[in-house]
């Protein structure tokens, strides 16, 4: 799979970096193209004639080659070259300065004129990778979509023990070699995924809404335009920035506009995932002007809104794939069940906002999937990143 592909290895000072020799005979071995651009402190640990040897590329790590002849080192070259761009392993140091934008070497100037996807294997002591800044730089870059190499649990060169080994190069290789083989699944396919929440005027200055955040639905965004897909986003009024990469992205307030907005980019998307909570009533009749207070009560009538779910379950296209999501606070299984019939659906996500670390506003959540053939699968907690691969690899068993 990893023939024709060309992989630029980003090295760091770390004292893993011996690992990136056996990673590059590894990515070579599978029919890779290999570059190298090393940190200057990363030649304390292994040497730029090893790597250039076993990846017959030249190896760079300094901006200038030559400066009587004024020859130089092109970062932005580099970056468009690959088709990936591998830092392992990437010590804390450079992963701080990905995550804050930081330029003082070649290696973060390639990493940040890249237009490729990004992965990175960190490797540090135990007690680094369990800091919380560094925890925190490690959830932005997947975040920004980059791909976690996850570290593996063992001995560290401090003799302590912690997961926070560098992975294995042949694991890499092999989480490598499946990612290439997902994308390709994905690539160019339509996707059309709602997120966040849908206010419902009261007057001009009040509505009724949730509390939802949208992280879980801007997370299987960006992981789906990781994976290559033309990805429509139609998102309610959230706080976050929207993911990279996407095709499109439709901002709306209430349930009514994106009702619209789903039919208008529905009919051509193979997948659809339906994240966003939408309000199941809004105001029978909406103030023009503030409502000042009168009284002690006030009363609003409210009315059902349309149901978009169950709208996209009558009107399925042919071969396309309906994801819904139930959260649900007591009956959760039954509700979900039924759910998934009502509506048409090909799998349901039920996630229970009384467990620990779940429900709105967390960056963590915890799911089970059910699906038509009355089949499920639960996840344990994990960070929205994480379950929107979850999701999705779910997804391709239905494709």
């Amino acid at each position: 799979m990893f023939r024709g592909k060309k992989i630029l290895l980003g090295v760091t000072g770390s004292i893993a970096a011996y690992k990136s020799a056996v990673l590059v005979r590894a990515l070579i071995k599978e029919g890779a193209e290999v570059r190298v651009v090393m940190t200057p402190s990363s030649k304390d640990f292994v040497t730029p004639l090893t790597l250039a040897t076993l990846s017959k590329n030249p190896v760079e790590w300094e901006f200038v080659q030559d400066s009587d002849a004024g020859t130089w080192n092109n970062h932005v070259e580099l970056g468009l070259w690959a088709d990936f761009l591998l830092i392992a392993p990437a010590s804390a140091n450079t992963v701080a300065k990905m995550a804050q934008g930081i330029c003082d070497n070649l290696l973060l100037a390639t990493y940040l004129s890249a237009k490729c996807s990004v992965g990175f294997a960190p490797a540090m002591d135990r007690d680094m990778i369990e800091h919380a800044g560094v925890q925190g730089n490690i959830q932005k870059l997947i975040q920004m979509g980059h791909i976690l190499f996850e570290p593996e649990a063992g001995e560290l060169a401090s003799g302590l023990e912690g997961k926070s080994r560098m992975a294995e190069p042949e694991r890499i290789a092999a989480q490598l070699k499946e990612y290439f083989e997902v994308k390709s699944a994905w690539i160019g396919m339509e996707v059309l995924i709602t997120a966040g929440p849908t206010y419902e005027a009261i007057d001009p200055v009040r509505f009724i809404g949730n509390r939802s955040s949208g992280k879980m639905g801007y997370a299987i965004a960006q992981a789906c335009a990781n994976r290559g897909a033309l990805v429509t986003l139609v998102s309610g009024p959230v706080a976050i920035d929207p993911p990279e990469g996407l095709k499109e992205v439709v901002r709306v307030e209430s349930a009514a506009e994106m009702k619209a907005a789903v039919e208008l980019h529905s009919k051509n998307a193979k997948v659809i995932v339906m994240s966003a909570a939408v309000a199941d009533y809004r105001p029978s009749e909406q103030a023009d002007q503030k409502i000042k207070k009168a009284s002690a009560e006030l009363k609003i009538d409210l009315q059902q809104t349309d149901d978009i779910l169950k709208f996209l379950g009558e009107n399925k296209q042919e071969g396309q794939i309906l994801i819904g999501f139930a959260l649900e606070t007591n009956n959760a299984e039954e509700n979900a069940k039924s759910k998934l019939e009502r509506k048409n659906l090909d799998a349901i996500v039920l996630n229970l906002p009384s467990e620990k670390g779940t429900g709105f506003g967390y960056d963590t959540n915890q799911i089970t999937i059910y699906d038509r053939n009355n089949k499920s699968k639960s996840f344990g907690l994990k960070q929205k990143s994480e379950v929107a691969q979850d999701i999705l690899n779910y997804v391709e068993t239905l494709f």
